[in-house]
């Protein structure tokens, strides 16, 4: 059966990993999503992965603590590599090779990001995951994914989220929300649609790089998506 999508990269958000815990990393969600990500390896995807930070720290509440924003992103970047971390080892307990990279130099832990290093571990078959945003306060790991999917030459960019697709408000808190089945990159932006922030939409859009939001935690999804099925919401140019 032929694959919709051969290169792809998924964003894994550091909320998606928390599980039903309120702080850090669930084990059997990580387990999970690490048998999903080698399942389709198997079917002959190339994948690259961001991981967030969310369920450690995000740079953008820092204030709280009275840590100034650019300190606090750095802290978050972190976070993220604790995360690629974790990824990682529960991927390589799968027989899945691996490469972490990360995008500040932290040599004993993860390799730096050089692009033409990074594109022939995909093309050898290695499940590359990209840690420490973009390297830079300010922006978001959904803009890392976003850069990272078109450095990579990705053929989509998936959202893994805990929601099935995206609605006009949080189905967890609104009541019967529009769910959106396709989207246009300006539509996305006109609406204000939370579930990315502009500047990863607009460098998707200026690329011409599809987006796919869907559920990680239904089983199955991520094969599905892989094998051509329409799940959760796709984001182009055109509906």
């Amino acid at each position: 059966m032929g694959l919709k999508y051969r290169r792809l990269l998924i964003k894994v958000s550091g909320e998606a990993l928390l599980g039903e815990k309120n702080f850090g990393i669930d084990p059997e969600i990580l387990s999970y999503i690490s048998q999903e990500i080698t399942e389709i390896k198997g079917l002959g995807a190339e994948v690259a992965i961001v991981v967030g930070g969310g369920n450690f720290f995000r740079g953008i509440n820092s204030s709280e603590l009275g840590i100034d924003r650019i300190w606090g992103d750095y802290m978050g970047m972190l976070s993220t590599l604790i995360n690629g971390i974790a990824l990682q080892n529960f991927l390589e307990k799968n027989g899945t090779i691996t490469r972490l990279i990360s995008a500040l130099e932290i040599r004993a832990i993860a390799e730096p990001f050089i692009p033409k290093r990074a594109l022939r571990h995909l093309e050898k078959g290695r499940v590359v995951i990209f840690s420490s945003g973009t390297g830079n306060p300010f922006f978001s790991t959904d803009t890392a994914a976003a850069l990272r999917a078109i450095e990579m030459k990705a053929d989509v960019l998936l959202k893994a989220t805990k929601v099935d697709a995206i609605y006009s408000a949080d189905p967890r808190i609104e009541e019967n929300p529009e769910k959106f089945r396709n989207l246009t990159y300006f539509q996305m932006l006109e609406k204000g649609l939370k579930i990315m922030d502009s500047t990863a939409v607009t460098l998707c859009m200026e690329n011409n790089m599809p987006i796919v939001v869907f559920n990680i935690r239904e089983k199955g999804n991520l094969r599905k998506i892989v094998l051509g099925e329409e799940i959760g919401t796709i984001v182009k140019q055109e509906v």
